[in-house]
């Protein structure tokens, strides 16, 4: 196979996939960590671009933290780009520069070739239940079981590259606390001359040149409040970028314990989401506070002022090799650090591996050095972030010019010679943190309320920074270790809820009982989601037990569980092993006579204090529903405006005597205020369990009328 057919490949591909199949042909196979509470994917293709598991994601999508709440996506795109000098390609033709990218809008195609992408654990993912039905929030389908693996879960995946470079990156997540927020990427780049393993493929004997990879974040925090603070913030256009080591920590006074950690030199870039000029809002938006109701992707309920975006992300090195036949760590790697214009042409979808030119640009991106000033203090040149009422969004001279739609920070590694056979290995940790949801709520209620100043509530979304380079520094302690801190127990093997009559039933397996001291259960109301409820410990149970009745619930709410396992040194398992996704509800037993049936609230005010006449659900959908009680456990309930209009059918085939109704149409349209009759027929014969009596036939009926206001 030639050059020319590869160019071919490359076109072809191309062109169907922007005319002809999007969807199908130009798909990304990708793989979800979610073990911890910093949850991302990762594509076949060895770096996640923008929008890059379907055309109709969201550009905000992945590095989510805390992945328990939702919308807390931050990354919008990363790339990732390997070039060299005077390189022979296959048919001998030769290049000054030669360069391969995959994002960040870049796909990769006919540049990068996935061979391996696998999700490998250290035991089987917990099955979780409610009610039968499997639960999850993530569909995480696990390749392989390897009990041997340091990490709890890892994502193997290997790509070759048009430079005949391999990439081999194996990313790590672990769940033990204070160190489930981040996740560690090891890669190894190895020179093997193979592009697809098509053995019709044969390129010289190449000694690579001046080798660099090249790393791009165009990180957004977070698309919760992407549409109350401004649309621009979902492209990055307020992210403010920081970095530590590179060589300019004099200049800007980095006090040492920034600086040094456990005998290594900190090299790291960091982003948080500052001020944004284009006024959607009156107030301060450092932080993102939650002040108007009815945002998108916020809860009606969710305008006490909480700060919505208060993470700080970054990317930290841990390794990178000397040479390739010095494997020792070079502390002046990376040697490149920036901010590039995210809405550059470079970082368009229309990489060329043919075209000197364009490569030669990129290459000197990659190769281009430190960067000063730093990002975050050409925005405010004081350092007095907290004071910040310039946007990030500034105009820059070259490489970084024009004003484009945000800015993403840039690492480059380099540069190297590898000959055939050898190999670089670099290793990066990716970590978020920042103020626990609990003081975002405090202090971003202080502050809605008058009683701190916008300086002090910025001061207190910066301090977002200690928190992550403290997780930074258990990344390195867990690094130097050899992976080996002390892990939780395993969470149990299998997690059962199921409503009941007047109980809701937990009951769960466990892989094994070696170090383990017990089990905490955690239950919410409402909404698993919601981040003005903190879970509820309702019970703390030894080694022995496998089942717990909860005999608190009320009737008609929703509940979600999860429990974890307690170990012997008191580290707990993850809450997201066993997380319930699905609520379960009390259900009493089946009605015993038809004139037991009732509709409830009757009427039904939307406008209702909510937990009084109307189910508590914090401003969910359990809010806005009707119950019909003391139901037969086998019936058909068709609903019928006062005209006679059927326009809800609900088949209820559970043998409870709870259903509910949420206010919809088959067509799932809202019904408006008025007077609705409910007909209740039976669909089977149904007999006492205990007397075999008979209490309802099939084809019995009931009906019921109910009020609607709105």
């Amino acid at each position: 196979m030639n050059r020319n057919l590869i160019k071919w490949q490359l076109l072809i591909t191309i062109l169907l996939g922007v005319l002809i199949l999007p969807q199908t042909l130009m798909a990304q196979k990708y793989k979800w960590l979610a073990a911890g509470s910093f949850h991302n994917w990762f594509s076949e293709m060895g770096c996640e671009i923008e929008v890059g598991r379907s055309s109709s994601a969201n550009q905000q999508d992945g590095a989510q933290w805390p992945a328990i709440l939702p919308y807390q996506d931050i990354q919008a795109a990363k790339g990732f780009w390997i070039g060299c000098r005077n390189f022979t390609d296959e048919r001998g033709d030769f290049y000054e520069y030669k360069l391969v990218t995959v994002g960040p809008r870049s796909k990769g195609f006919g540049e990068f070739y996935p061979q391996k992408l696998e999700l490998v654990s250290r035991f089987s993912k917990p099955t979780v239940f409610v009610d039968g039905i499997l639960t999850y929030e993530k569909n995480i389908e696990i390749d392989r079981i390897d009990e041997t693996i340091a990490p709890d879960m890892m994502v193997v995946n290997v790509t070759n590259t048009l430079l005949g470079l391999t990439m081999e990156r194996k990313i790590m997540q672990f769940s033990t606390p204070g160190h489930d927020n981040y996740m560690i990427m090891e890669y190894t780049f190895t020179n093997t001359g193979n592009i697809d393993n098509d053995d019709e493929i044969e390129l010289p004997n190449n000694t690579l040149e001046d080798v660099w990879f090249f790393y791009q974040y165009r990180w957004a925090p977070c698309f919760q409040t992407r549409y109350i603070i401004g649309n621009g913030t979902g492209w990055g256009m307020n992210t403010m970028h920081d970095w530590v080591g590179d060589g300019l920590d004099d200049v800007y006074g980095v006090p040492q314990e920034y600086r040094e950690y456990n005998g290594k030199k900190l090299r790291a870039v960091w982003a948080w989401h500052g001020y944004f000029p284009d006024k959607v809002v009156s107030y301060d938006n450092i932080g993102g506070p939650i002040w108007r109701p009815f945002a998108p992707y916020v809860a009606d309920y969710d305008t006490i002022g909480r700060l919505g975006a208060t993470q700080f992300i970054g990317a930290l090195t841990l390794h990178a090799d000397k040479s390739t036949t010095d494997k020792s760590d070079d502390p002046e790697q990376p040697r490149t650090t920036g901010w590039y214009g995210s809405d550059l042409p470079e970082t368009g979808p229309n990489s060329d591996p043919y075209n000197v030119q364009e490569m030669q640009k990129r290459y000197n991106w990659a190769q281009y050095g430190h960067m000063n000033p730093r990002h975050a203090w050409a925005v405010v040149p004081s350092g007095k972030f907290e004071t910040q009422k310039t946007g990030a969004n500034i105009d820059v001279g070259a490489p970084r010019s024009g004003k484009p739609g945000g800015f993403s920070a840039g690492a480059g590694y380099g540069p190297y010679t590898i000959g055939p056979g050898e190999s670089i290995r670099i290793v990066i940790v990716e970590a978020v943190n920042g103020l626990s949801t609990r003081k975002a709520i405090e202090i971003g209620q202080l502050h809605k309320r008058g009683f701190i100043d916008d300086v002090t509530k910025n001061r207190w979304v910066l301090s977002g920074k200690d928190s992550l380079f403290k997780t930074f520094r258990n990344a390195i302690d867990n690094y130097l270790s050899g992976y080996q801190i002390e892990r939780p127990p395993k969470p149990p093997k299998v997690f059962n809820v199921v409503g009941g009559g007047d109980r809701i039933k937990l009951n769960w397996e466990v892989f094994d009982e070696e170090n383990l001291k017990g089990f905490r259960i955690y239950r919410m109301r409402g909404q698993y989601n919601n981040p003005l409820q903190e879970p509820v410990l309702i019970a703390e149970l030894d080694n022995t037990a496998r089942s717990f009745d909860d005999l608190t619930p009320v009737r008609g709410v929703a509940y979600y569980y999860y429990i974890q396992s307690v170990g012997l040194n008191g580290l707990a398992s993850s809450r997201y092993w066993t997380q319930t996704y699905d609520p379960a509800f009390l259900k009493r037993p089946q009605g015993t006579r038809l004139d037991q049936i009732r509709v409830a609230p009757n009427p039904y005010i939307i406008s209702a204090e909510e937990g009084r006449l109307r189910f508590p659900g914090s401003g969910t959908r359990e809010t806005d529903k009707l119950a019909f009680f003391n139901i037969p456990g086998q019936c058909t309930i068709k609903i019928y405006t006062e005209t006679g209009e059927l326009i809800k059918t609900i088949e209820h085939n559970d043998g409870s005597g709870d259903e509910f109704w949420y206010a919809t149409t088959s067509s799932n349209q809202v019904v408006v205020s008025g007077v609705y009759i409910a007909v209740i027929e039976v669909t089977q014969d149904i007999y006492d369990n205990q007397t075999g009596e008979l209490l309802f036939k099939k084809g019995d009926k009931k009906t019921l009328k109910f009020v609607v206001i709105r």
